[in-house]
């Protein structure tokens, strides 16, 4: 098992779960992060670190389309390991609801 980024995440990167990540399996686009989910030790730290609550367990239901997208944009983008500023419009998106149609580029950072 390994915890994903799911569609909350989108324009708010808030990267609070990045610093206490003990593997650096955090990955960096322009609009979202990703845990890479072969990289990830399902330790769980991250989740309740996220305030967009965006980080899940990859055995949620339906949550499949979202494990291929974290591992398939984790080999593109690059390894980010310290908190940063989030979005400066974070707050105004966050818990937005189709975000994923709206503002994800596809294959973005590539």
């Amino acid at each position: 098992m390994s915890y994903v980024v799911t569609e909350q995440c989108i324009l708010c990167k808030y990267k609070d779960c990045v610093e206490v990540c003990p593997v650096d399996c955090f990955y960096e686009g322009e609009t979202m992060l990703v845990i890479h989910p072969d990289e990830c030790i399902d330790c769980g730290v991250c989740e309740p670190e996220c305030p967009a609550e965006a980080i899940v367990p990859d055995t949620e239901p339906g949550i499949e389309r979202w494990v291929e997208l974290n591992r398939v944009y984790a080999q593109d983008w690059p390894n980010v390991t310290q908190k940063g500023e989030p979005n400066p419009d974070a707050d105004k998106y966050k818990g937005e609801e189709g975000k994923y149609e709206k503002y994800l580029k596809p294959r973005e950072g590539s």
